[in-house]
């Protein structure tokens, strides 16, 4: 079996990539039964170079590759027929600007396999950029900070080389006594968490974070039922609220009242409770003044993004009162950062840790019979039709 790294077209360029150099080397090792190839790209962060200087082939044409892996979404003209692709779609939630992927997908007769939809029995995802969107949000919300108060004036993540680089430029800045809210638990808070604590931000608990008043920077890590309630009163249950939130209310409030600075770095799921709406922004005991919104679902749980933002410009305010975007910095708004596409700006970091978990839990499904089931459930098409496990999307494809 033959896989190749593709080259990846989309715009704005990105230069990250399923597999660095040393891992698909690696993955060579393992699997000497298998053939990998790399289309070439001027784009990558690793050159052509290093991968010719480990033995593989880098070529301009990857037609008689059998399985092509990339990381966002291929173009339709770009897209081989009668192959198997890994990418992130961005089509399982029914993401109308992908449409048409989707149907060109099935017309080609691809089998596709999301990156997203790599999971365990559980649901729980294998693989993903999430720790290092943590990583890269939390240093921006910091920027966003020194640069609105004049505090400090931290470089943009894209310009340095690498994680160890951030760490270094965080060693030279000096942290206000702030209250920093984090949320979730997951590969995204990690991230963040271990910005935070790299800066050694002394960790609260709930109940300190919301009674105490402090002389040094600290921050709270609030999972899914601390910041949410049953709304008959009852103790609420964690599995419950993932299966049905409607039950639930938010309990977020609390918290806003004690926070300067909330970082977002928690998973929504349809139909849960939005932590605060704009009328609780509009509330004089409505103490955040600047959210670092990692998990960044526009007009969703967190009411002051109102768009995503971008790397080249990553930060605009919010005015609560008028609820409209206003410049950063604007006496009175709530600085907002909701970049939607983080780890490019850590693109080697991000490349290798997703290498990891590729080679960890992909590739060796191919070489015994998927004994874990993953690339049956990841399977988005086969045949020119949705698989059973996607059917749901037979009426978007439609355009229904």
């Amino acid at each position: 079996m033959k896989f190749a790294i593709i080259k990846e077209r989309k715009n704005p360029p990105d230069r990250r990539v399923v597999f660095s150099p040393e891992k698909l080397a690696e993955a060579r090792a393992q699997f000497p039964q298998a053939e990998f190839i790399v289309e070439s790209s001027d784009i990558r962060v690793f050159p052509d170079s290093a991968y010719k200087k480990l033995g593989f082939k880098v070529t301009d044409d990857v037609s008689d590759a059998d399985v092509m892996i990339g990381v966002k979404e291929v173009p339709l003209d770009n897209l081989i027929p009668n192959k198997k692709y890994f990418f992130f779609s961005h089509t399982i939630k029914k993401q109308p600007y992908n449409r048409k992927l989707l149907k060109a997908i099935l017309e080609k007769n691809i089998e596709m396999f999301d990156h997203e939809t790599i999971v365990k029995k559980s649901g729980a995802r294998l693989i993903g950029f999430g720790f290092y969107a943590g990583l890269v949000g939390a240093y921006n919300g910091f920027r966003a900070l020194g640069l609105r108060d004049k505090l400090f004036n931290l470089p943009k993540v894209e310009t340095l080389k690498d994680l160890d680089e951030v760490k270094s430029e965080l060693d030279k800045i000096k942290l206000p006594s702030i209250k920093i809210l984090l949320t979730g638990t997951g590969k995204v808070a990690n991230g963040a968490k271990e910005i935070l604590d790299h800066l050694k931000i002394k960790e609260v608990s709930d109940a300190l974070y919301l009674t105490a008043k402090f002389t040094e920077p600290v921050y709270c890590l609030a999972d899914v039922m601390e910041y949410n309630k049953r709304k008959d009163g009852k103790v609420g249950d964690k599995n419950e609220f993932y299966k049905d939130p409607s039950g639930y209310e938010s309990n977020f409030m609390p918290y806003a009242k004690e926070t300067d600075m909330f970082i977002a770095g928690h998973f929504y799921g349809n139909n849960a409770p939005h932590l605060f709406t704009r009328k609780d922004a509009k509330s004089k005991d409505f103490k955040i003044n600047l959210v670092a919104d990692i998990s960044c679902d526009v007009d969703g749980p967190v009411a002051s993004t109102l768009r995503a933002s971008t790397i080249a410009e990553p930060f605009y305010g919010y005015d609560a009162k008028t609820e409209k975007e206003v410049p950063f910095g604007v006496k009175d708004s709530i600085t907002v950062m909701a970049v939607d596409n983080l780890p490019c700006e850590l693109p080697k970091d991000a490349s290798e840790g997703f290498g990891d978990m590729f080679l960890e839990s992909v590739i060796p499904a191919f070489f015994n019979n998927d004994e874990r089931g993953i690339l049956k459930r990841a399977k988005i098409t086969s045949n020119g039709k949705l698989t059973e496990r996607f059917s749901y999307l037979q009426d978007f494809v439609d355009g229904k």
